[in-house]
């Protein structure tokens, strides 16, 4: 057996630590601390993370036998990518993995939120029969803006094109022709804003997109917007979200992903017209068995120095 030492630090379903133990030596360290982690990165050839630890500069010079990070899902946002690069240290993840379960997710907070369907069972678990008070709204004939038409984007597009309700996507890394390919219609950031009656986010958190909701961009937005964000915490400004929401301008969010996790219970968090799931995109059985057999394999690839397939550096 090829003397191969690999860390797991947020878990992996077993499929994918089966297919690791034939190539080396797993170790599973799931919640793992910042300061164990750099205290015992030294003896590893490959770190696999999910979205909770933070493979930050000093875990790079920490790990003087690194090979690769693998991350077990698609954001790389907890990676320091210039570190590992600095360091010759291969990055790769697992974008295709999620796609379907954040997408259907994503719809579900969707119905959740013109529904209130939490705020139906809360009362009905209270004893309240409060069903003249609870008229929602369709989605169908609705015009969805989806920011990011990226895989989830699109898988998204697809499964509220079912609703019959209006597409448009803003992306600014894609050109026009492609989102068109993937069914959605093209439109710019500031149209996007104008005509969308609900709008969702399925974007990176990078320098780019920190707080590109701002309160400019709640400003743009049609009153009685719906928002729902299963991409990353950060990529809205929550103190702009929350002015929005008492004023009225957005009539309810719903949010899977914070700027700090766990959020505590803020105003935000505790606001009536807020839906609050706890980063749950990916937890399904089926994306994390598909997850983990995908990173296990891109993982022995760098480590054997074979072609990879969603190497990110």
């Amino acid at each position: 057996m090829t003397p191969w030492k690999i860390l797991i630090t947020d878990g992996l379903d077993a499929k994918g630590k089966a297919v690791l133990s034939e190539v080396g030596e797993v170790i599973d360290r799931n919640g793992i601390t910042a300061d164990e982690l750099l205290k015992e990165i030294g003896e590893y050839d490959a770190l696999i993370v999910r979205s909770r630890t933070k493979v930050t500069p000093a875990v790079f010079e920490a790990g003087v036998k690194l090979k690769v990070v693998g991350r077990a899902g698609i954001g790389v946002d907890n990676i320091d990518l210039n570190a590992a690069k600095a360091h010759g240290v291969r990055v790769v993840n697992s974008p295709l993995a999620t796609t379907i379960t954040v997408a259907e997710l994503t719809l579900g907070l969707m119905l959740a939120l013109v529904r209130e369907i939490p705020r139906a069972d809360s009362a009905m678990k209270a004893g309240k029969w409060l069903k003249k008070e609870l008229e929602g709204a369709e989605l169908y004939g609705k015009t969805l803006g989806i920011v990011g038409f990226g895989r989830i984007g699109s898988a998204v597009a697809d499964r509220a094109r079912a609703f019959g309700m209006r597409i448009i996507a803003y992306d600014r890394l894609k050109a026009a022709e492609a989102i068109t390919q993937r069914g959605g219609e093209p439109v710019s950031w500031e149209q996007l804003l104008e005509l969308s009656d609900v709008i969702t986010l399925h974007l990176p958190l990078t320098n780019e997109t920190k707080n590109m909701l701002d309160a400019n961009a709640f400003a743009r937005m049609k009153d009685g917007v719906y928002l729902v964000d299963a991409a990353r915490g950060g990529i809205v400004d929550e103190d702009a979200l929350l002015a929005a929401l008492e004023s009225g301008k957005v009539a309810g969010a719903a949010l899977d992903v914070f700027t700090t996790e766990p959020p505590g219970v803020t105003a935000l968090v505790s606001h009536p017209r807020v839906i609050c799931t706890p980063h749950i995109g990916a937890q399904t059985q089926e994306a994390q068995a598909r997850a983990g057999y995908d990173i296990a394999t891109e993982i022995i690839a760098a480590l054997k120095g074979e072609p990879l397939r969603w190497r990110v550096i």
